[in-house]
């Protein structure tokens, strides 16, 4: 008897980096190890699925930034530049381990990255045609996001908060041909008056953290396990922490298995500069290349973990697939005995969580989502199948919340980075000036001004205000920030003395060459529906020269 739904979403999400003024650039790794470790093998799990015909109901979002990186010529020429040199690197290292205690690893890592190459070509080096393939059978539903994951309620007019949301929905229609039914809102912040943006962008549905519904206006009747209506008529669906807590904890959770593989030891600070020849990025430091030959084997010194043994691996990922699936059969029981509509738990997740810092951990969801379709118990369901299923829904006002440290906005504004969001307000403020003064620009002021919106989205990223926080990437979220606001400033100073300097211009267009069909009209007043949009933030600075 079918207790209820369980509803698995991943947010597939990267800051846009992209160097081509540089032959390699280390933050550029972070697209890299994400494609060979999460986005092809979760596109790889899919494909399976669809090969062995076993029904799948996932939901995903993969953000506009990350769209246009695995799009991009340059970039992925680059991944499979690296690509080839891993597997060049993890036959040598299998060649060498042949009689030692790592040859079961190493001769894994060769057939692995065989498989990644093998879903490489299945789709001609183009992924998102595999998940738009993926979506267009019904397995997936696609989501967006904000343009570039700009942390929507520290946006400071609803002008520019239109436009990330605006260009997200374009950007979307593009690369998958149908406009998004639902958003993944970045970093799930919430606050009033961002549902009546969503709706007039025909948004759906949204995630937030469970505290936006247990706390909001009346209180949700049933928490987590149903979704709510805003006024807008926009549904927010909230994290189930019971089931989260099983996946993500690395103490708790099923990926701190002493069997699953050591993410911190990594040959490339174990092996030679020579054989790593291709991997490292170069300035004379070491990093992480994705070869790692050992398992967690416990709360040991990473000189004294235990050889990697991928067949016990795998087993342990079903293991604990089949666990966390009787678990949430027996949670919607419980959840079933005491509501008068279908329970829902809602198990959102980031989608490098599987693969990258999880190695195991596409094994874990393929194995869930087969022995799902195994049982009538526990039903993977999307949130448009709640939405349509004809059962009701209780409208509220949700809650001021998000899911970073504490559950609100402090880990993106904070004593470390609060001073940017005066510099983003004042550009903010300048762009929507231009888009409501300049209505008859010249071809080139108009590609100015198009340059001039890329550039406050690309420096509205929220992924700078978090690194700055966690100060785990030195100086370059604040290099990245400051880059784009310069850039900006120095775009309009150009439109308003009348003198668009044309070099500058198109270096600008070479190096942050996303969104080829921005427009700059987007953060017109005119654009914005004033239904219930939210009261602008008031600004106080500019940048100083």
């Amino acid at each position: 008897m079918r207790q209820g739904g369980l509803a698995i979403v991943l947010h597939a999400h990267l800051p846009y980096v992209r160097h081509p003024e540089w032959p390699r650039f280390y933050e550029e790794t972070w697209l890299y190890e994400a494609v060979a470790e999460t986005y092809l093998p979760v596109l790889r799990m899919l494909d399976r699925l669809d090969d062995d015909k076993v029904p799948c109901r996932l939901t995903m979002s993969i953000t506009p930034p990350l769209c246009e990186m695995v799009s991009d010529a340059l970039l992925m020429a680059r991944f499979e530049e690296r690509l080839t040199a891993l597997e060049r690197v993890a036959a040598l290292e299998a060649d060498r381990q042949t009689d030692l205690e790592l040859a079961e690893a190493t001769r894994f890592y060769v057939e692995e990255l065989a498989s990644i190459r093998a879903t490489w070509e299945r789709w001609n080096s183009r992924i998102l045609d595999g998940f738009r393939y993926h979506q267009d059978r019904g397995a997936l539903e696609i989501m967006t996001c904000g343009a570039t994951h700009g942390y929507l309620p520290l946006v400071a007019t609803d002008e520019a908060r239109r436009a990330q949301l605006a260009v997200a929905v374009q950007t979307h229609r593009r690369h998958f041909g149908a406009p998004p039914r639902g958003i993944w809102l970045p970093e799930c912040a919430y606050a009033s008056g961002l549902e009546w943006l969503l709706a007039d962008e025909g948004i759906r549905f949204f995630f937030m953290e469970k505290h936006g519904l247990l706390h909001a206006r009346p209180s949700a009747r049933f928490g987590t396990a149903r979704p709510v209506l805003t006024d807008s008529g926009v549904a927010a669906f909230a994290r189930d922490p019971e089931c989260s807590n099983q996946v993500w904890s690395s103490e708790s959770g099923y990926p701190g298995d002493p069997y699953y593989r050591e993410f911190y030891r990594d040959l490339g600070y174990d092996g030679t500069e020579e054989t790593l020849t291709g991997l490292l990025s170069g300035g004379g430091f070491r990093h992480p290349v994705g070869l790692k030959y050992y398992r967690i084997t416990g709360k040991v010194r990473l000189d004294e973990k235990q050889p990697y043994m991928p067949l016990a691996a795998r087993h342990k990922a079903h293991q604990h697939a089949a666990d966390f699936l009787e678990r949430r059969r027996w949670q919607l029981s419980a959840l079933r005995a005491k509501m008068s509509v279908e329970p829902v738990v809602v198990a959102p997740f980031d989608a490098e969580l599987f693969g990258h810092w999880w190695f195991e951990g596409p094994e874990f969801l393929e194995a869930v989502i087969r022995q799902a379709a195994a049982q009538d118990d526990v039903a993977l369901v999307s949130p448009m199948d709640v939405l349509e299923s004809g059962e009701p829904i209780e409208v509220v006002a949700p809650a001021t919340s998000s899911w970073g440290d504490k559950g609100y906005y402090r880990v993106w504004l904070n004593s470390g980075n609060a001073w940017i969001y005066r510099h983003l307000h004042a550009a903010e403020e300048a762009l929507v000036r231009l888009a409501n003064t300049m209505l008859s620009p010249t071809a080139w002021e108009r590609r100015a001004l198009d340059q001039a919106g890329r550039e406050l989205l690309l420096a509205q990223s929220s992924d700078w205000a978090f690194l700055l926080t966690t100060a785990t990437a030195g100086e370059y979220p604040k290099t990245r920030t400051l880059l784009h606001l310069i850039r900006f400033q120095r775009l309009v100073a150009d439109l308003e003395a009348a003198q668009v300097d044309i070099d500058y211009l198109l270096e600008c267009e070479r190096r942050d060459a996303l969104f080829p069909g921005l427009d700059y009209r987007e953060w017109a007043s005119d654009r914005v529906k004033r239904r219930g949009a939210g009261a602008a933030v008031t600004t106080v600075s500019v940048l100083p020269d």
